[in-house]
């Protein structure tokens, strides 16, 4: 039914694929998409694809996502289009990427943290296999990225919060764009690897205090590389 994505952009493109479906009538109101891991062997790409391209596809009215239960083809008209975080950070930039780092500082560490506690063998599986991703893609920017930005995803899913996996999903597309700037710092995916295998060690061991710590110490590690990117300068 779907074609493997190949592109950059890549949740714009699952975005069109599902449009696609919707409007010759292959999927109708009321019939409930496949669940996030499904998609994103059907397509190709990482589960945080799939998330944003669910995200655009709800601002447009087309789905709608009902906690415990999936998402669903909705008529069209049931939901009115939200304006986006990533919108008001663009149309502040360059302060949109320093606001992003005060935002990550704020709550990452105690995501960490809580998903020490939380985290289930599911989330810690995700999270091995993202690692292992950026380890063999340090020359595949694509790759990379959307390994880490499902690494960090996984702790968001691990700390079993609906509110704070929602404020992740909504801030992905800045993530996505400062984890590119970061990849063209000479050094910045290994200087990245080192902090992810610290996070996850200390997660694995549910050393929440340790976990914490970690991602401060991650957190420091891309404010240094995004002040050395080409358009950097977060305070």
């Amino acid at each position: 039914m779907y074609k493997t994505i190949r592109t950059s952009r890549l949740y714009e493109q699952i975005v069109q694929q599902i449009e696609e479906s919707i409007y010759k009538g292959a999927l109708k109101p009321g019939d409930q998409l496949p669940a996030e891991r499904e998609l994103a062997q059907r397509f190709g790409v990482s589960r945080t694809a799939v998330r944003e391209a669910v995200k655009a596809l709800g601002e447009k009215g087309l789905v709608e996502s009902f906690s415990g239960r999936g998402t669903f083809i909705t008529d069209g008209t049931s939901q009115a289009i939200q304006k986006s975080i990533d919108l008001m950070a663009r149309i502040s930039q360059p302060e949109g990427l320093a606001h992003l780092a005060e935002v990550r500082a704020i709550l990452e560490p105690e995501i960490a943290a809580l998903a020490a506690g939380r985290i289930e063998e599911q989330h810690l599986v995700t999270m091995r296999e993202a690692y292992e991703v950026m380890e063999r893609a340090s020359h595949d920017p694509d790759a990379y990225i959307e390994a880490d930005l499902d690494f960090h995803l996984s702790l968001a899913e691990a700390a079993s919060n609906p509110i704070i996996l929602s404020l992740i999903d909504s801030i992905v597309g800045l993530l996505r764009e400062q984890r590119m700037r970061i990849f063209k710092v000479e050094g910045g995916p290994q200087r990245g690897q080192f902090h992810h295998k610290e996070i996850l060690d200390a997660v694995e061991r549910r050393d929440s205090k340790a976990a914490r710590k970690a991602m401060q110490d991650h957190l420091q590690q891309v404010r240094e590389d995004s002040k050395a990117s080409p358009t950097g300068k977060v305070r």
